[in-house]
C-alpha cells in the first residue's frame, strides 16, 4: 500500500484507479481481516484525497469564469448574420 505522501503526490487518476482496485479486491471477500482493514484505511486515504483534487479542480474552474469585476462571465451571442 502506498503511504500519505505518496498519495498525496499521485493525480486524481492515478487515485481513482487504485481505489477501484481495492474496491474489486475487497468485494472478492478472500482478503484476510488485515490486509482487509489496511485496505479500507488506504482507500479511505484515497477518497479524501480525491475529494480534494475535486474541490481544488472546482475552486479553479470558478475563478476563471469570473470576469474582474467578480462578476460571473456571461453566454456569448453571436449574431445572426444571414437575417440582417
Amino acid at each position: 500500500m502506498a503511504t500519505d505522501n505518496t498519495t498525496s503526490q499521485n493525480s486524481f487518476e492515478d487515485s481513482l484507479a487504485s481505489l477501484e482496485n481495492i474496491v474489486t479486491a475487497m468485494e472478492k471477500g478472500e482478503l484476510p481481516l488485515e490486509e482487509a482493514l489496511s485496505s479500507f484505511e488506504q482507500g479511505i486515504k484515497l477518497v479524501k484525497h480525491c475529494e480534494e483534487k475535486l474541490k481544488s479542480a472546482e475552486q479553479r474552474v470558478k475563478i476563471l469564469t469570473q470576469s474582474d469585476e467578480g462578476n460571473e462571465l456571461q453566454d456569448f451571442d453571436i449574431p445572426d448574420t444571414q437575417n440582417p
